[in-house]
């Protein structure tokens, strides 16, 4: 009664029901811990990579886990019948196919986050091209592979391509791999380095340091990254047994040539290099370099990009900065001019001056802004029109526009109800001396 059609047994076909049914509980097991357990672990991180590969492998994993099992039950069975082995083939390109897609989709959401906080962390540029170019490299070897291993799994010629990939194919892979890790992990790790270990200077807000850290951290993670890239190119080159060393005699030769021909390249790179170690000035910062003003959007060792209030963005290279202007370093200052009437008490105008800094130091909107109230220094200029006093105070990096404006305005205020005159421009002429007035009674009296 044990024996069936086909020279199959009911015993083996029971053991092919049962390895189905466990693995269809694993597949179970595995959906309830990914939603109950990893998933909810995964919220408590700060990052959201864990979450979005999570979403992506959980439908993958499960299938696998069910195909896997269906692969073991077909080989408990004979597979003498073409119908067993081309079941056994088909779960095998299955499986490997899956794989190869679970792989390749994993590899696109670690890129697509690392992107997205690239961009939203203004992240050197130069590391999301770079990952890019071996995203495509890795799609590309993810495709080749899936072919050839469907193609050997269904029993044709594909001898010459997998020894080649033997041999070659999976040290190349890891190399692209880990440089992809490199690139990712060097822009990660320094950042936080910095972070850490960059000192606090005497009167360095937390501002400041963030922007020094950012700035320092971008030059280098891009100098890293790009030596990590050579490295890999190298050993990419090394590994398909191209010699290398005609090609560093040849970049010796070139770069002897090429460095006296562009000396205006090594004089960016060595001042952008002081630039930096000096913290002349930081990402962030409002400075005026080569007579161009803006707002520094980045800085790397051979140029400084600056935007402008109309929105225009220069490109000074910094070999051409002899002197660098900084606006928003450490501090900024009110420096204003209020120009009064000559009729006005001096004195009085004072006091109204500095009871409106003082009301605007307290006001708890501008207090965080305001280091110093502004006050009146000195009276600094007797005008055409009117006299100038001076008026100066600190504020917090760049917000020093915003406070002067509000000041302009509350002082404006005050001024008016005061009764204290802000002068126009204008004029008094003077003819010399006024002739006598005209005795108009007496030519009365003697018509």
């Amino acid at each position: 009664m044990d024996q069936t059609f086909g020279g199959l047994t009911m015993t083996k076909i029971i053991i092919a029901l049962v390895i189905v049914v466990v693995f269809c509980g694993l597949a179970w097991f595995i959906r309830f811990a990914l939603e109950k357990w990893v998933k909810r672990l995964a919220k408590r991180t700060k990052i959201k990579l864990d979450d979005s590969i999570i979403s992506v492998i959980r439908k993958p994993v499960i299938i696998i886990v069910v195909l896997l099992g269906l692969y073991i039950a077909v080989l408990t069975l004979p597979q003498d019948e073409a119908v067993w082995s081309y079941t056994l083939k088909g779960l095998a390109t299955a499986l490997s196919l899956l794989g190869f897609f679970t792989a390749v989709a994993i590899l696109d959401t670690i890129v697509r986050w690392y992107r997205r906080r690239a961009t939203a962390e203004k992240i050197s540029a130069l590391s999301t091209r770079l990952i890019s170019i071996c995203w495509i490299v890795m799609i590309l070897a993810a495709i080749w592979l899936a072919v050839m291993s469907g193609l050997s799994i269904w029993g044709m010629e594909v001898s010459k391509a997998t020894s080649w990939l033997g041999d070659y194919g999976w040290r190349l892979a890891l190399i692209i791999g880990i440089g992809i890790l490199a690139i990712i992990s060097v822009g990660e790790i320094i950042p936080r380095v910095v972070v850490r270990t960059l000192t606090r200077r005497p009167g360095e807000t937390k501002s400041e340091v963030q922007k020094r850290s950012d700035t320092l951290a971008r030059v280098l993670v891009s100098t890293s990254q790009v030596f990590i890239v050579f490295i890999a190119v190298f050993m990419i080159l090394s590994e398909l047994e191209i010699d290398i060393a005609p090609i560093l005699a040849g970049a010796g030769v070139v770069g002897i040539a090429v460095g006296f021909g562009a000396q205006g390249l090594i004089k960016d790179l060595v001042a952008g290099f002081f630039v930096i170690i000096e913290n002349q000035y930081r990402v962030g910062d409002v400075v005026r370099i080569a007579d161009v003003g803006g707002i520094v959007e980045s800085i790397n060792l051979r140029r400084t990009v600056l935007r402008d209030l109309d929105g225009v963005v220069h490109i000074v290279p910094n070999g051409e900065i002899r002197v660098a202007n900084n606006y928003t370093k450490e501090m900024s200052r009110i420096n204003l001019d209020v120009s009064v009437s000559y009729n006005d008490d001096l004195d009085h105008v004072m006091n109204v001056i500095n009871r409106v800094g003082h009301e605007l130091a307290e006001d708890p909107v501008w207090k965080e802004a305001i280091i110093k109230e502004p006050q009146a220094l000195r009276v600094n200029n007797f005008g055409d029109s009117g006299i100038d006093i001076k008026i100066t105070g600190d504020t917090q990096p760049m917000r020093q526009w915003e406070v002067t404006g509000q000041l302009r305005l509350r002082l404006k205020k005050a001024f008016d109800k005061e009764g204290i005159e802000i002068p126009w421009p204008h004029t008094k002429l003077y003819f010399g001396n006024a002739p006598p007035a005209p005795d108009t009674g007496k030519k009365a009296k003697d018509k």
